[in-house]
Parts: structure tokens; sequence; C-alpha cells
């Protein structure tokens, strides 16, 4: 079976400049940040002692466009990196592809490496609520090759290439074993006893599209009556330009079964909940993977962070969930509720694919960059 390697390629307007990425997305390793790779193709007699400049600006939409007023903007655009990247002088370390695409391409080929600071943000994308929207909110990423003398110069769109990109983040090896576990009281005023309730799941890391189940236990030694049970999934969403809080369910369960729980009784259920981002759609400040139109966009993962640091540090859009259970015991006697957090992101590809090899039969398939990319493409083969 002959392996393909996917290659997008993207071409500038006068024809002059062209790119090759062997990966669309800058992906984090929590210790580190993998880059964007790939080969630039320019004619010698075009840049005529001109350089080949790859510049990364990350724009920070935390507002609509269309309410936008009296010079009010609810965005900002940063540059992350603006480095040269070609001709370079001396020995260049290639990867596999990159060796295999100058071999193809010849001599006017270069091999381009662009790296991400380390506390850039991940992409993440608000659902707006609505189709009018213009401008996608969230962390939108932007990578740019271009010629010019010096990289202080505007970028021309003739002679520069355009890539929409992203940075991701992947689970960490070895994470998963820990079992989360959180046990919550209620005691009712004039009236004894207490109402307790303890809630586990088998490991605290999910990957899309499984389902979350949790255990909960209910010991009822008070005098009040559980009506009846709801679980939930919470989307916790931080913005932290604005320093604006949010909370979104996104699966959600009710059960009156085992109900009603009388004083002096127990009970014991496994709630399995799925939380997916296609029956989320259009719904104000669901955080995405993707674009609210991609078909395939997941919901946003867990912001992760490096041992012995603090994820309230992180900068963007701080992604996290929790499975909440409600235990409900009338209009007076009020509700009883637990949290229980847990982390909701991709496997990590190196896990569960082979390392590609460097042998005759993998060929290169080319595919043109037109248009955005997909909002799955992480999970791409």
């Amino acid at each position: 079976m002959v392996n393909a390697v996917k290659v997008f390629k993207k071409t500038s307007p006068n024809g002059k400049v062209t790119a090759y990425l062997s990966r669309r997305d800058f992906v984090d390793h929590v210790t580190h940040t993998s880059p964007v790779d790939g080969v630039v193709v320019v004619d010698h007699d075009y840049l005529r002692g001109r350089r080949v400049f790859a510049r990364v600006a990350v724009t920070y939409r935390y507002g609509r466009e269309e309410d936008e007023v009296m010079g009010l903007h609810f965005s900002k655009e940063l540059e992350l990196v603006n480095t040269e990247v070609a001709p370079q002088a001396g020995d260049v370390q290639m990867t596999d592809v990159q060796e295999r695409l100058i071999k193809k391409l010849g001599a006017n080929a270069y091999p381009i490496t662009v790296n991400l600071p380390e506390n850039a943000p991940c992409s993440v994308s608000l659902d707006g609520g609505s189709e009018g929207s213009t401008q996608p909110l969230g962390v939108i990423y932007d990578l740019k090759l271009y010629v010019a003398e010096r990289k202080e110069e505007r970028p021309h769109k003739r002679n520069s290439v355009g890539f929409a990109v992203r940075k991701v983040q992947y689970a960490c090896p070895g994470s998963g074993n820990r079992q989360p576990q959180t046990l919550v009281s209620k005691n009712f005023t004039l009236s004894p006893g207490r109402l307790n309730l303890e809630v586990t799941l088998p490991r605290d890391v999910y990957f899309h599209g499984q389902p979350i189940e949790a255990q909960l236990s209910v010991n009822n030694v008070s005098k009040k009556t559980v009506k009846n049970i709801k679980a939930e999934v919470v989307q916790h969403v931080e913005v932290t330009m604005t320093n604006t809080h949010f909370s979104r369910v996104v699966a959600s369960l009710e059960s009156r079964e085992g109900c009603p729980i009388t004083p002096g009784c127990n009970l014991t259920r496994t709630f399995s909940l799925n939380p997916v981002a296609s029956v989320n759609k259009r719904r104000f400040g669901i955080a995405l993977d993707g674009q609210v139109k991609d078909q395939d966009a997941n919901l946003a993962s867990s912001t992760l962070v490096a041992e012995g640091k603090n994820v309230n540090d992180a900068l963007g859009i701080v992604v996290s969930y929790s499975v909440r259970v409600k235990l409900n015991c009338g209009a007076i006697a009020g509700d009883l509720t637990a949290d229980l957090p847990f982390k909701l992101v991709h496997p990590d590809p190196a896990s569960v694919k082979a390392p590609l090899r460097k042998t005759q039969s993998a060929d290169i398939e080319v595919e043109e960059f037109s248009q955005l990319r997909r909002g799955q493409s992480i999970a791409e083969d």
C-alpha cells in the first residue's frame, strides 16, 4: 500500500511565489510547540537581493463587527512573528517531507520553518449566535509569506501568500489516570439531618465524541425528599481581554428514575452525557475548535498548561469543562449541586499513528489551499 503525504499549496497573485505547507497547525504539546514547516519556491531573478519573510499575526476579536460604532473596535491584531525564512545561509535541518519537496521542485525551492512564542494563545472561535455575523469571534491566526528587502516593509498582496493556520493542543502523554471525585452535603433550616451527594468520573481526560459517564451516589439522611435529578456538562469560558467569564450547558439529562428519594433511602446511578458541537450550533458564546460554519467543527478543547503553571495565567480564551449534578428537593428546600471538573481534548496523533519513515513508496499529494481550512483538520488522517 502506498502512503500519501498531503501537502498544501498556494501561489501569490503574480505567480512569482509558491508555498507548500506540510502541516497547517502549530501543535502545543504543553512543554513545547511544534512549528509549521514547508517549502517556498521563488525565482532567483525575481528576488534580486530581496528576502522571503514569514509573518504570523493573531487577531483577537471579542465583539461583533456590526456593533463597532464611533471608532470603537472590539478586536486587536498582534504580530507575533516576523522573521526571514529564505534564502538561508549554511546547512539547514530539514524534515523528510521538506527534503523530498526540494528534490522535486528544484533549485528555486527553500525550506521554511516558523515557530510561535511559548505563551501564544490557542485558536478558539466563539459562536456569535446568528448567521449575520461578518467576522468570527475568538482567536484567529494568519500566516503570510512575502518578498521584501526588509521585514519592516508592508507586505504587498501581489507577491505574498497567506494561510489560515491555528494553534491547537493535544492530550498530554500519560494523562487521564486520575479519577475525579467530589462529595457535597446540604443541611436544611429547622430540619435535622443532611443530604449527601457523591459524584465520580472514571477518568479526568476525555476525547471529543466520547460519552461522559458520571456515577452518582445519593445518601438521604434528612427529612426532605429528592424529587428529580439533573446532570449537565458545562463549558466555562474566560475572555482574558475583557476579563469576562460565562458558562454554557452543552449537554444535559433530567431523570425521575429512582425518585422520589425519601428520607433514609439511598440511590446509585450512572448518567451518560455526550457533549458535541452539532447540537449546540447558533448558541451565543459556545466555544468551538473550528469556524461556526464548519460541519465538522468540535467544541473547543480544554486549555492545558505545563505542570507548575496556573491556567489563570493563560492568554486568549481559556476553556474548561465540568460535570454538574443537581438534586431537586422542591421549591422551599432548594437544590443540592455538585460540580466536578474534567478535561475535553483531542488525542495526540503521535500516540495513535506510526511516524512517517523515509521510503520511496510514499507519494506527495498536493492540495490547493484556496479556501479556509475545515474545522476538523487536526483530526485528519
